[in-house]
């Protein structure tokens, strides 16, 4: 789990099970392993058929920001909600997993809002990412985003036989990727009554395992929420941060790492922090992206495909 040793991974074995700036992959969780597929293939059919829940993620659209990686954040959110808005169905809810803004203003807190009241869905659903807690540990973001939740913006919901639960990693911008007492607390507390064939799925801005902890893409007290979840036959956790795909699996809990709407970063390790890639010109698009994920009833696979913005 999460705290592991994070020489766990090289380098080289992290890339080699991402998936690569503007793969457009579908993914289905069968008995623990992660098999990818073709969109529109067999396989994906067979996965999303009937399925019981459907959501779409997006994640890190980073509202404010302007420089050459790409000069137009807020067109290309806006393109990805209309790819939301056009997938054929109406999703359950939308997720957004956090770095909504870029420097944590009211403004650009109350531009995503807005643009997200275009979405075709019964629910919104948010968790803060670092950048929208720059100054004040979250207070501006919990102000637009922090309805109905606890703490510092945690919080846990039920729909179609599936228990969400969202946690808060990144207030404390000298320690990121940390969760507290308090959250573990509540993670503990949260899932005691639920039978352990319930499918829960966790969403939070930095993975919560130890993708590459050196620059801050891991959660350091992770292992312990999920030492809770351990007793469950199903556990997907979902997160945004790294600005690209990434899939692992440990034991019977899935990471999926999203994509961004905004601009991509570099491969874990390449230079020494992660800054953002400015990509050739038309290539920006095939870099960013959104994913939608479905539940059917009666399975532990969840299905995942991912789509680009070109």
């Amino acid at each position: 789990m999460t705290g592991a040793d994070p020489e766990g991974m090289t380098r080289r074995q992290l890339i080699r099970h991402s998936a690569w700036f503007g793969a457009a992959v579908g993914f289905a969780v069968v008995g623990g392993e992660v098999i990818s597929h073709a969109a529109g293939s067999a396989t994906a059919q067979r996965a999303q058929s009937r399925p019981t829940l459907r959501f779409a993620q997006v994640s890190d659209s980073h509202i404010g920001f302007s420089g050459p990686p790409n000069p137009d954040v807020a067109g290309t959110f806006g393109h990805a909600i209309a790819e939301i808005n056009n997938l054929g169905y109406t999703p359950d809810f939308v997720v957004h997993t956090g770095d909504l803004t870029h420097l944590s203003s009211p403004e650009q807190f109350d531009q995503v809002r807005q643009m997200m009241t275009t979405l075709r869905t019964p629910h919104v659903f948010t968790v803060p990412g670092e950048h929208d807690s720059v100054d004040d540990a979250g207070q501006k973001y919990r102000s637009v985003f922090g309805a109905g939740t606890r703490g510092d913006g945690w919080y846990s919901f039920d729909i179609a036989g599936v228990h969400v639960i969202a946690l808060v990693n990144t207030l404390n911008l000298k320690k990121l990727g940390h969760l507290g007492a308090d959250q573990l607390a509540f993670v503990e507390k949260d899932v005691q009554a639920l039978s352990s064939d319930t499918p829960i799925i966790v969403f939070s801005h930095i993975p919560l395992f130890a993708m590459y902890p050196d620059w801050g893409w891991g959660t350091d007290d992770a292992g312990q929420a999920l030492s809770y979840l351990s007793r469950f036959s199903s556990v997907t956790c979902i997160n945004g941060h790294v600005h690209q795909l990434f899939s692992k699996t440990e034991g019977k809990v899935t990471f999926y790492s999203g994509t961004t709407t905004a601009y991509p970063l570099p491969h874990p390790g390449d230079g020494p922090a992660p800054k953002p890639v400015t990509l050739p010109a038309g290539k920006l698009r095939d870099a960013l992206g959104i994913r939608e994920v479905s539940y059917t009833k009666g399975q532990t696979a969840l299905a995942l495909k991912e789509s680009v913005l070109q």
